[in-house]
């Protein structure tokens, strides 16, 4: 089922492994703004086949603020064929931003894709998209988040080995070199 909400965040694999892995997943549900978090049946299925060596991705699973939309229309189905086609290699990695990128298309719904080529993919195609930083720096804006728990979180994160643009203890300066926030004495 689709989700009403055309103001939805798609959130991909990635992100959400992640912030479970290294306990910091309740940070997406406030960061979201009251916006519906959505997931696709993908990305459903990659945490579900992960959750047997990660346990902890069972909270995403049965978080009752993540929605799946199963993407059951023509329309979808079409879009998920031509990702599908152009992103998934051998082994079928990359079903994930498949999916994100078709409800970005189809539903119109503003995608959070931290990898670069569906990055491209999303842009190219005209599809809102965000990534972790942005979402992590608007809240630092508007005062959700302290720089200081910004920077413990995105550490974490990196030791979990998730990319994110900067190394270890580089968040503040990547955040101010890139106009993302506002100096804030540390």
């Amino acid at each position: 089922m689709s989700h009403p909400d055309p103001d939805a965040l798609v959130f991909d694999t990635g992100p959400l492994r992640h912030f479970a892995v290294q306990g910091w997943l309740r940070v997406l549900d406030f960061l979201s703004d009251e916006r519906a978090i959505v997931i696709p049946e993908s990305v459903e299925l990659e945490l579900r086949h992960q959750s047997h060596e990660l346990p902890v991705l069972n909270e995403v699973l049965n978080a009752d603020w993540i929605h799946t939309d199963y993407g059951l229309d023509l329309e979808f189905s079409e879009a998920f064929a031509r990702y599908e086609e152009r992103l998934v290699g051998q082994g079928g990695a990359n079903r994930g931003e498949c999916g994100v990128l078709a409800l970005g298309e189809v539903r119109g719904f503003e995608v959070v894709l931290d990898d670069a080529v569906a990055r491209n993919v999303a842009n190219e195609k005209g599809i809102r998209v965000t990534a972790t930083v942005q979402l992590l720096c608007e809240a630092v804006r508007a005062e959700k988040l302290t720089v200081s728990m910004v920077e413990q979180l995105a550490d974490d994160l990196i030791s979990g080995d998730y990319y994110l643009p900067f190394e270890r203890g580089e968040f503040r300066r990547y955040a101010l070199e890139n106009g993302l926030i506002e100096y804030q004495s540390p």
